[in-house]
């Protein structure tokens, strides 16, 4: 079994904002393959089962305590570290750009330092989607997208649930990372 974590912020006052990018391509892929997501307490979070292969979640503890939840889903469903794909919004890549990495810190990002605390090790896969950055870093990651910017997330999402999709039917992490580490936004 597979675990597939969108990180973000719960509520509507977070919905489709920078931060939330994780949310939105696990939304993606749930509308793609008819994926019905329920809150669950137990969990604290919103989780889709995909046929008897993955587990989707979108923790709602919030981005700083993410590792909480996604602790809750591995100890009940006996999933082990190396299954697990982190969706995760980068401010450090340019609007759209894939990377994938197996291991790492968190370049600051307070969800992936949450979850490298409670697992107690870095080493875990990520995709990361760039958001680009400004100045006001905690404003930016806040703030909504452009119809522009919503647009070319889009297809770096599209691509991201063929990464999902790779993942989930056990295609090596070093192959997935060989064929979208190089993906660039579309220019348009």
């Amino acid at each position: 079994m597979k675990l597939i974590v969108g990180l973000g912020n719960p509520g509507k006052k977070y919905e489709q904002t920078r931060h939330n990018v994780g949310y939105d391509t696990l939304d993606v892929f749930g509308k793609d393959k008819n994926i019905t997501f329920k809150y669950e307490p137990k969990f604290e979070g919103h989780i889709g089962k995909y046929e008897q292969k993955a587990i989707l979640l979108k923790p709602t503890t919030y981005m700083n305590l993410s590792g909480r939840s996604l602790r809750k889903v591995m100890d009940y469903f006996k999933i082990e570290v190396d299954d697990i794909l982190v969706i995760v919004d980068d401010v450090n890549l340019e609007l759209g750009k894939i990377r994938l990495r197996y291991q790492g810190s968190s370049g600051g990002h307070n969800g992936l330092k949450d979850i490298i605390n409670v697992l107690n090790t870095d080493t875990f896969k990520r995709l990361r989607i760039g958001i680009s950055d400004n100045d006001e870093r905690i404003n930016h990651v806040l703030s909504k997208f452009s119809k522009k910017e919503r647009e070319v997330l889009l297809v770096s999402m599209n691509i991201a649930k063929d990464i999902i999709d790779d993942f989930i039917n056990e295609v090596s992490f070093v192959d997935i990372m060989t064929k979208y580490n190089t993906h660039i936004k579309e220019e348009g």
